[in-house]
């Protein structure tokens, strides 16, 4: 059997070397596509520790847990919108829905306790934010896909 793993060709000599290449710089569109999913990364990691900084950790223990697990996915989503943009537009209008599901979580989440200011101003700012950068970097990737 022949030993395909270990090529020493440079690809530079493969015939669609060119097209590839302007496919990938159509995919990134530039540093305004990396901007984009860099305050994804970033709007997720202060999802997941904004119960600490505002101090509501301990008045309701679910909403700490949901920002946790929805700030590590939307960070997540970030990262792979980085890496792989056609590939996860699908995902751009989840992370849309999980933003709209933030705008409404101190009233949904914290059923029996008492939402505070700084909680609902933190969900729905963040919420918000999740859902248009959400949209922006879906525009980004359709508009990439019609060139």
């Amino acid at each position: 059997m022949a030993d395909v793993s270990h090529r020493t060709e440079d690809i530079s000599t493969h015939p669609d070397i060119a097209e590839m290449r302007t496919r990938y710089a159509r995919m990134m569109d530039g540093p305004q596509g990396v901007a984009v999913d860099g305050l994804i990364v970033l709007a997720g990691l202060w999802l997941a520790i904004s119960p600490y900084v505002v101090h509501f950790s301990a008045a309701s223990h679910e909403l700490v847990i949901c920002n946790l697990i929805l700030g590590i996915a939307i960070a997540a989503l970030g990262l792979c919108l980085t890496i792989a943009p056609a590939r996860m537009f699908g995902l751009t209008w989840a992370m849309g829905a999980i933003g709209v599901f933030l705008i409404i979580s101190p009233w949904v989440v914290t059923v029996g306790h008492t939402a505070t200011r700084g909680m609902i101003w933190n969900q729905v700012v963040i919420g918000g934010l999740t859902c248009l950068l959400a949209f922006t970097a879906a525009g980004m990737v359709l508009g990439n896909r019609r060139r």
